[in-house]
């Protein structure tokens, strides 16, 4: 069981942007499932959920990855646009190149962990 101060190895984790969206995250979703935190800086709740998803993303040691979107980066916010995202945080859970899931606002570490197992077939 991995340490709860613990940190992902840094692939695990990664940003991405519009333009690389379909290769980082639909693309990759048909090798392993990807985790999509749609965050702004200005968002308190966005703050909130960052260790708690990073947690998460370490526990399951490599059997999932997480992309991490930045929506007032650049032309990101055609992605929130692209997926009907109403508020930030939003995370979207890509299986097979499609959503799976979704949730928005701060979880828990554990209610994370039951929504990926819900979703995937990751305990």
């Amino acid at each position: 069981m991995t340490p709860l101060h613990a940190a992902p190895a840094p692939d695990l984790i990664f940003d991405t942007h519009l333009e690389h969206f379909d290769r980082d995250v639909i693309e990759a979703s048909h090798t392993l499932p990807i985790l999509v935190d749609f965050w702004a800086d200005w968002c308190p709740p966005c703050r909130a959920l960052t260790p708690v998803l990073a947690r998460v993303i370490a526990h399951h040691a490599g059997k999932i990855h997480m992309a991490k979107v930045e929506v007032d980066e650049g032309a990101n916010m055609k992605l929130a646009g692209r997926y009907a995202l109403r508020g930030f945080p939003t995370v979207l859970l890509f299986v097979k190149g499609e959503i799976v899931g979704r949730f928005s606002s701060a979880r828990s570490e554990h209610w994370v962990r039951e929504f990926i197992a819900e979703h995937t077939d990751i305990e």
